[in-house]
C-alpha cells in the first residue's frame, strides 16, 4: 500500500490530506474519510487505521485535516470540505466516483456533504441532533471533562462509557463558540433534499451521542425518498468503538452507491 502524506489541499488555509491507496488492487472509487474529535481535537493521522482498511479494498482514500476550535468555528470546518471538493475538481482524481465516511463530528461533516454534494455517506455516531436535543436539555450544565489525552488514544477508545450529556452539551457549544443563532441551521435534518445522496447511519443505543440524530434523519429521508440503511448497535461504543462491528455493512454501501465503470485510477 502506497500512503501519500501532507498532501496540500488548501495553501492559504494550510490545510493538508493523507492519500492511501493500493495500486495492486481493482479500483473502486474514492472516499474520503474525515476524522472526529469534536471539532476541538483530532487529526488525520487518528483515521489511518479505517482509511488503511478501505484502500486494501481498492478505494483511494483521503483524509483530510481541518481547522478546529479555539481557530475556528462553525461552519469553518465545512468551508474545509468545500475546499477540498473544489481541489479534488482539479486534481487527478476529478473524474472518479466519490463517497464520504466521517465518525462523531466527522460523522456529521459526511452527513453535511451528502446533503451539499450529493454524494452518498457513511456516519457513525455523526452529531446530527443538534437543536432540538439543546433546547431539550436546557438544564444540563455543560462540562468539558478531563479531554487532554484526545489527541494520544484512539478514537475507538474515547467516550465509549455510555451518556454524557454535559460534554455532549459542552463540545456542541463550543462548536457556535456559546452562539445560539445557528443551531437551527447547522442541524443537517432541516436541509434534506431529493438531491441528498444515499447514507448509512450507525449509533450506539446507549452511547453518549443521542439516538434521535439518526432517527430523525431517518425520517426525512424517506419522506423525500432518499435510500439509507439504519444500525442501531447494542451497547454504550461510540463510532470507531464498533467499526468492526458493521464493517462489513459500511463496505457493502459503498460497492452499492460508489459505482465504478470506466475509471482508471490514477
Amino acid at each position: 500500500m502506497q500512503v501519500k502524506h501532507d498532501i496540500v489541499y488548501d495553501e492559504n488555509r494550510h490545510l493538508t490530506l493523507d492519500a492511501y491507496h493500493d495500486g495492486t488492487k481493482p479500483f473502486l472509487g474514492l472516499i474520503i474519510d474525515i476524522h472526529g474529535g469534536g471539532w476541538f481535537r483530532g487529526d488525520k493521522s487518528k483515521d489511518a487505521d479505517w482509511a488503511s482498511r478501505l484502500a486494501d479494498l481498492g478505494y483511494m482514500v483521503l483524509v483530510p485535516n481541518y481547522r478546529m476550535t479555539p481557530d475556528v468555528y462553525y461552519p469553518e470546518p465545512l468551508s474545509d470540505m468545500a475546499s477540498l471538493m473544489e481541489w479534488i475538481s482539479r486534481s487527478e482524481y476529478n473524474q472518479m466516483p466519490i463517497g464520504v465516511v466521517g465518525s462523531s463530528a466527522g460523522g456529521n461533516m459526511a452527513v453535511e456533504m451528502a446533503i451539499r454534494y450529493g454524494i452518498p455517506a457513511v456516519s457513525l455516531s455523526g452529531i446530527l441532533d443538534i437543536d432540538d436535543w439543546l433546547a431539550n436539555h436546557k438544564d444540563v450544565v455543560a462540562a468539558e471533562g478531563d479531554t487532554s489525552g484526545f489527541n494520544q488514544q484512539a478514537s475507538s477508545t474515547i467516550n465509549q462509557n455510555g451518556a454524557n450529556d454535559a460534554f455532549y452539551k459542552w463540545f456542541v457549544m463550543n462548536y457556535f463558540n456559546q452562539r445560539t443563532d445557528e443551531l437551527t441551521a447547522a442541524t443537517p435534518v432541516h436541509r434534506v433534499t431529493s438531491e441528498t445522496g444515499p447514507m448509512y447511519l450507525a449509533n450506539s443505543l446507549n452511547e453518549f451521542v443521542p439516538t434521535s440524530g439518526i432517527l430523525s434523519m431517518a425520517d426525512a429521508l424517506t419522506d423525500v425518498g432518499v435510500p439509507f440503511e439504519l444500525n442501531m448497535v447494542p451497547g454504550t461504543r461510540h463510532a470507531k468503538g464498533y467499526l468492526d462491528d458493521v464493517y462489513d455493512e459500511t463496505v457493502d454501501f459503498l460497492k452499492h452507491h460508489v459505482l465504478v465503470e470506466h475509471v482508471d485510477a490514477k
